[in-house]
């Protein structure tokens, strides 16, 4: 049987989801959870990769196991077994093709900068204090949705064998102190948002105009966008599946 888990964690003590060989992932953390409870060794694949220090409000993974699960029993065990940083919140069977990657229907970041110090904050948001012309960054914003070559605002080694992405969604919004950059694709290169983010902060700051903006974009040369915002301010916040890939 197949199984989508459903899981949150907190990315600042790990390098990433994937796992690696010299240093500690969350994919690591949790195959050796399972493995240690299931009582054999388990491979998990992921809905995608996030990287060094990045959080997650919800990500998936699937298992395939011979036997009908406990789910109740192992979603208590694995959370008990997990450290705080991690936990399990779900686990679905679903249909035997569903894909925990190449099944999903959009992926949804988001990225929340603070505009003053706050140390409840730290770890949790990119302090970023120099004034910024929000609508100037969203009018550049809009210029990404579609479908467009994000070539300019992927890491450069990386193995995928093209650069499209479609866009849903993409925009900021202020929420008292707090700067908060949503956006929603089909799928996301590798660092592609936090280098949509630094990219666009310099539109806010008027070092690149909208035009401009789209001319990085248009370039597909990476040397042309801004460097990418750090990564704590990062949430990996959803992930959708159609509907009827999961057994009732």
């Amino acid at each position: 049987m197949r199984y989508f888990v459903e899981i949150s964690y907190d990315g600042a003590q790990y390098h990433g989801w994937q796992r690696q060989e010299n240093a500690v992932s969350v994919q690591q953390v949790v195959e050796e959870a399972l493995s240690l409870i299931l009582r054999a060794e388990i491979t998990i694949t992921g809905s995608g990769r996030t990287d060094t220090g990045v959080h997650c409000g919800q990500q998936y993974f699937h298992i395939d196991l011979e036997n009908e699960l406990d789910r109740p029993e192992l979603l208590y065990k694995l959370n008990s077994l997990l450290p705080a940083d991690i936990s399990v919140n779900g686990i679905f069977p679903v249909d035997l093709a569903a894909h925990a990657r190449f099944t999903a229907l959009s992926r949804s970041y988001e990225y929340r900068i603070t505009r003053r110090k706050d140390p409840f904050l730290k770890g949790y948001a990119y302090h970023f204090y120099k004034p910024l012309n929000v609508a100037l960054m969203n009018e550049a914003a809009s210029t990404l949705l579609g479908e467009h070559d994000f070539e300019a605002l992927s890491k450069v080694k990386t193995d995928v064998d093209n650069f499209y992405c479609e866009i849903s969604e993409a925009q900021w919004t202020l929420e008292g102190n707090i700067l908060v950059f949503k956006v929603t694709a089909n799928r996301f290169l590798r660092g592609m948002v936090r280098a949509m983010v630094g990219t666009l902060l310099e539109v806010g700051q008027g070092k690149l105009s909208v035009e401009q903006f789209r001319h990085v974009i248009n370039s597909k040369d990476r040397r042309q966008a801004g460097s990418s915002a750090p990564a704590h301010g990062l949430f990996l916040n959803s992930v959708r599946y159609p509907g009827e890939i999961f057994v009732t």
